[in-house]
């Protein structure tokens, strides 16, 4: 009985000291996860709510809801909000439909399929910065495509001023985007396509579904979870699209192309230094951000769908 008791007290220590090391392991990545992601987002909320300012001798004033009541009324920063919404629209599903059908091409070659992905990806891990001056030089008035327009094709006399005006230069910003992402949709897509038991197509293909079907009956409920995790990931990133903009059109003219992350760091950074303005931009922008990811978790429901995040 008694060596029982001590048997039971010391699997109750091993017990305690394995809960004990777990806890010590974790310690640096819970330190690096409260430092690098709740500190920044507690402190930026806090920003939102005074006229922040970064001197050592300065004062930040408290505010209260000033700051969002700017954000709401700065005709700018609303235009900054819709650029931004063309951008995810046109960019997410372009780059999805895109990288989802070059996977399913590789995923039916059983040659020279890596050669492909590679091919496919290059784009990805291109410089941004790089890849913008391009385009930069591919849509200006003395570009490639002007020159194509006027002097090879002859379908104008004069240059068109694609950067010039709003729309133009953002759609040159969302090819771009499209160009870049296919890559990395395509990766995603292509080991959700791998990990589909090749059961479920001969099952299909004895029952008489043809390829269309196979796809649409087999295929895409099995990724359906790939598809969310793509889409909260892809709108995520679209929101924080900076670059292109910033080296293609500088949100110019006028700030007409301006988006979300180009016009706070112009808030910030730029002769205003309205730091408490953008911290609560930011606030905004992540609620939004939050409410479009939780929408495409109800409509899309992967826990229904044979597809895992």
């Amino acid at each position: 009985m008694v060596r029982a008791d001590r048997n039971i007290r010391n699997k109750s220590i091993y017990a305690v000291k394995n809960k004990m090391y777990l806890l010590l392991l974790l310690v640096p990545g819970l330190a690096v996860l409260v430092l690098f992601t709740f500190y920044p987002i507690i402190k930026m909320t806090v920003m939102s709510f005074f006229n922040w300012k970064i001197g050592f001798s300065q004062t930040s004033e408290f505010v209260g809801l000033k700051n969002y009541i700017d954000v709401f009324t700065d005709p700018i920063a609303r235009t900054a909000l819709v650029n931004t919404l063309y951008y995810a629209l046109i960019t997410v599903p372009a780059q999805m439909a895109l990288g989802l059908l070059a996977a399913l091409l590789i995923y039916g070659i059983k040659k020279f399929s890596l050669s492909f992905r590679l091919l496919y990806y290059l784009p990805v891990i291109t410089s941004w910065v790089v890849v913008a001056l391009l385009f930069r030089y591919i849509f200006s008035n003395q570009g490639l495509l002007n020159y194509i327009i006027t002097d090879v094709l002859h379908i104008s006399d004069k240059p068109v001023g694609w950067l010039s005006t709003r729309w133009p230069a953002l759609t040159a910003t969302t090819i771009l985007g499209i160009w870049k992402g296919i890559g990395w949709n395509m990766v995603v897509f292509l080991a959700a396509l791998q990990a589909i038991p090749l059961e479920l197509f001969e099952a299909a293909s004895i029952d008489g579904a043809n390829s269309a079907q196979r796809f649409f009956y087999v295929t895409l409920p099995c990724i359906k979870g790939t598809i969310l995790f793509a889409l909260v990931m892809l709108f995520i990133g679209a929101f924080n699209t900076f670059t292109p903009i910033n080296v293609i059109t500088g949100g110019n003219p006028a700030h007409q192309t301006e988006v979300v992350l180009t016009w706070m760091y112009f808030q910030t950074f730029g002769t205003v230094g309205k730091m408490g303005y953008s911290a609560a931009l930011s606030v905004i922008i992540s609620l939004i951000v939050s409410v479009i990811a939780v929408i495409l978790f109800r409509v899309i429901k992967p826990e229904n769908s044979g597809g895992r995040l």
